[in-house]
């Protein structure tokens, strides 16, 4: 029988800060249960008091399984699906933060051999995955065998609502004169969850749709001038071209490293760094190539009453998103930018694995 209580958001964002303080988290619907344990957060003597007799089994993504060998067994062989390692004598807290970070792989190469064993709840393990990549940890959590007296508790449903581009609202709006655009406001917006996205509005109304960037956030690049990617020029050059265009919007969105997080990108980047791509390193760490949400920049627009816009993008499944949720992208306008010798690989990645039109 389903939880008959309505979706909460909160409960995520609970769970969200209990994870990061290594406490375990009960994941529950339609009768099943699962208790959560992250490998990245917790700790030996915390698993030993909370599994004494050490069962717990260990879920990781399939991404990761797949680095680690798995996906030649039958219980690991479903793409994209979670993965469920047996617990045995050896399989201690020390060897769980060797599977799930792999940033031990070059380290412990030879890890296993492991059994990967049916899991009873796929789809609840699947939303647990999800939980990970939504608080920023590794995916990889032990499987408690009952839930903690003083755990988090949550539902799909829950982390359905914490996701929920409409409850975004404008918060505040002021004017920002910015370099390159002087005429500019900046506009806020929050979720009760407290996300928090910005649009920077440049020029005013002409009655032509505006020029609109969907710019996700990069620390790094924005920031601290990165030569990895082109996210800092992309930035800088946006600004310049809704300017030349006359008016327009520059969507900036909270979600760095593709919605992984920054401690997340910057594991990938240390992968990078052993020779990986952008796509097999977000992999080997257990994530999706690209989580980011672009509902939340249709819910943007349609608060902004943009409904009806050219997007300056190399990206279609932009356009498709926006599409798909309401807003009329009559152009695609190509944002096209010189390589440098630091990024040349992460653009023909783009290019050549995720679709990005160069």
């Amino acid at each position: 029988m389903n939880d008959p209580r309505p979706s909460d958001p909160r409960a995520a964002a609970r769970a969200v800060d209990a994870l990061h303080r290594g406490w375990p988290v009960t994941l529950h619907d339609d009768g099943a249960t699962l208790t959560l344990f992250a490998v990245e957060t917790g700790d030996a003597a915390a698993l030993a008091t909370l599994d004494p007799a050490g069962t717990a089994p260990l879920l990781i993504s399939a991404g990761r399984a797949a680095t680690l060998r798995l996906a030649n067994q039958r219980a690991a062989a479903t793409p994209d699906g979670p993965v469920l390692i047996e617990r045995t004598d050896w399989l201690d807290f020390p060897a769980a933060t060797a599977i799930a970070d792999p940033q031990f792989d070059l380290r412990t190469p030879l890890k296993g051999p492991f059994r990967a064993v049916e899991g009873a709840h796929p789809a609840l393990m699947a939303q647990a995955l999800r939980l990970a990549r939504i608080a920023g940890v590794l995916p990889a959590f032990f499987l408690l065998p009952a839930p903690a007296e003083d755990g988090a508790i949550l539902t799909p449903a829950d982390i359905d609502a914490h996701e929920d581009a409409d409850r975004l609202t404008i918060a505040v709006r002021a004017r920002l004169p910015v370099d390159g655009a002087e005429d500019a406001e900046i506009v806020a917006f929050r979720s009760p969850e407290a996300s928090e996205h910005v649009a920077l509005l440049i020029g005013e109304p002409n009655g032509n749709p505006p020029l609109v960037r969907l710019h996700s956030e990069c620390l790094t690049g924005d920031v601290l001038g990165s030569l990895k990617c082109d996210c800092g020029p992309q930035l800088r050059a946006a600004i310049a071209e809704i300017k030349k265009a006359g008016w327009g919007v520059l969507l900036y969105l909270r979600q760095e490293g593709r919605a992984i997080g920054l401690i997340n990108k910057l594991r990938a980047y240390a992968l990078q760094d052993q020779g990986y791509d952008t796509v097999d390193a977000n992999t080997r760490l257990g994530f999706a190539v690209d989580a980011r949400d672009f509902r939340i920049a249709a819910r943007m627009l349609t608060l902004l009453g943009q409904k009806r816009i050219r997007l300056l993008t190399n990206n279609p499944a932009k356009v498709a998103v926006l599409r798909d949720n309401g807003i009329d992208v009559i152009e695609r306008v190509a944002h096209k930018l010189p390589p440098n010798p630091h990024n040349e690989r992460y653009l023909a990645t783009k290019r050549d694995r995720t679709g990005h039109q160069l």
